[in-house]
């Protein structure tokens, strides 16, 4: 009975620790655009202001959420619009939020292709949708999903937690059921990662082909004006 008891004390903690991560995650805050300043900001400020609105998704302490390197890199692969006279705005902080967010599963080049029609046709510009109003929807819905992801989370546990039942050593068990939470989270993660890569894939090659048609169509106007 010692020994079954050991086993349900190490599932218990090895729960609530699960559990204690998944509620910490629910309560990850977002920046919201009402916190993000209406004036223009140097680039000590954008990542000082970066920094201390998203500390808590940080993994250790000293990792940093956004370096003058970084921002200097996305401007330099296009994928944050150049400042005006040294200065961001809340349309660059938009940007630099989803970099952030998208950095951590897509390649830089990938982001480029997924940014580059969000800043071309929305940056700084109030004549369509605003990039405040793409955010805010953007992020509502992702709020909204918090609870079914905790929940499959929570699955994925349990379905682990069952596994290996036949493994007399305790440590051995306990490594294994670790494991398989792991592992199973991580092939979730993979599954998304190919469907995000597949859709990334397939803006490409529309945009592509968005392109090459008013290529074409901006070369026959000028051959026409030439023989007029």
């Amino acid at each position: 009975m010692k020994g079954v008891r050991t086993d349900m004390e190490n599932n218990h903690d090895t729960s609530e620790f699960v559990h204690s991560i998944i509620s910490k995650l629910s309560k990850l805050n977002y920046i919201k655009p009402a916190e993000i300043p209406n004036i223009d900001l140097y680039m000590d400020q954008v990542t000082t202001f970066m920094d201390s609105h998203l500390s808590d998704g940080k993994r250790h302490s000293e990792d940093k959420i956004l370096t003058k390197t970084m921002i200097n890199n996305y401007a330099k692969n296009d994928l944050l619009p150049p400042p005006i006279k040294k200065k961001y705005s809340k349309d660059h902080i938009l940007v630099l939020i989803f970099i952030y967010y998208f950095k951590n599963l897509m390649s830089i080049s990938d982001i480029q292709t997924l940014l580059n029609p969000l800043t071309t046709r929305f940056f700084d510009n109030e004549d369509t949708i605003s990039l405040e109003n793409i955010y805010k929807e953007v992020y509502r819905l992702e709020r909204e999903q918090v609870a079914d992801i905790s929940r499959s989370i929570s699955k994925q546990f349990n379905i682990s937690a069952e596994s290996f039942n036949n493994v007399k050593n305790k440590d051995d068990k306990e490594y294994l059921q670790t494991f398989t939470f792991i592992a199973l989270l991580s092939f979730d993660i993979f599954m998304k990662k190919s469907v995000i890569e597949a859709l990334v894939d397939d803006l490409k090659e529309k945009e592509n082909a968005k392109a090459a048609t008013e290529q074409a169509k901006s070369s026959k106007n000028a051959k026409k004006e030439k023989d007029n």
